[in-house]
């Protein structure tokens, strides 16, 4: 890719590890930890698509809450757990490359940024737990347009900022919807397809695949 100026990430599922959270808990949750994990996180979409559709806005926080509290009803959890979970999803643990690759990012001198569902105050806490405060020159989140990806005022947020044409922008998210919603709105979308799944027929094809944020690096 060429005169490329700003990397956006998204953050759950790409940078964050979502399942980190319920990981930490297996423990107590049992075996089935993995399935209740994947469980609040579809859950979790669909409140925010739902949600964003009906103009029925609540922040990333609430949805989370309201999607766990469905999801341990659904894998019958102690209820007692909720607030743990909620803790540990505040400060979920970066996939293993991610720190260096950004640190690698940081010196070619890209402008880096996170465009997220979540709110300011859980990105801010996210990158404080893992020591990266210091990367990204800005963070973005949709409370800035109260209406959740992959709604296209999203993906305007940066080009706002930053004044830069669409196509100067690399954009990478471990979500198929997430890919498209930035590629129709006409940035360079990378997939980072970690888990060896079938991209979404929804009438848009990443720039690039990659299995992890270490080929980016090749490609930037």
């Amino acid at each position: 890719m060429k005169n490329i100026k700003a990397i956006i990430f998204d953050a759950y599922g790409t940078l964050f590890d979502v399942n980190s959270a319920a990981e930490k808990c297996k423990d107590k949750i049992g075996s089935k930890w993995e399935k209740f994990a994947d469980y609040w996180r579809t859950t979790q979409l669909e409140y925010t698509w739902l949600r964003s559709l009906m103009n029925r806005h609540k922040d990333f926080l609430q949805v989370t809450e309201e999607s766990l509290y469905k999801s341990m009803k659904k894998f019958e959890i102690d209820l007692s757990m909720k607030n743990e979970l909620l803790s540990l999803y505040k400060v979920l643990s970066t996939f293993k490359e991610v720190p260096e690759v950004l640190k690698k990012l940081k010196e070619k001198k890209f402008k880096l940024g996170i465009l997220s569902n979540g709110t300011p105050n859980l990105l801010e806490e996210l990158i404080k737990s893992n020591n990266l405060q210091n990367i990204f020159d800005d963070v973005f989140s949709i409370e800035e347009v109260g209406i959740y990806k992959p709604d296209s005022k999203v993906y305007e947020i940066p080009i706002r900022k930053y004044k830069i044409k669409k196509e100067e922008v690399v954009f990478l998210s471990a979500n198929t919807w997430d890919v498209c919603g930035g590629g129709n709105y006409g940035f360079n979308s990378v997939w980072v397809n970690r888990n060896n799944n079938i991209f979404d027929y929804l009438d848009y094809k990443p720039k690039n695949e990659i299995k992890n944020l270490k080929e980016l690096l090749d490609i930037v």
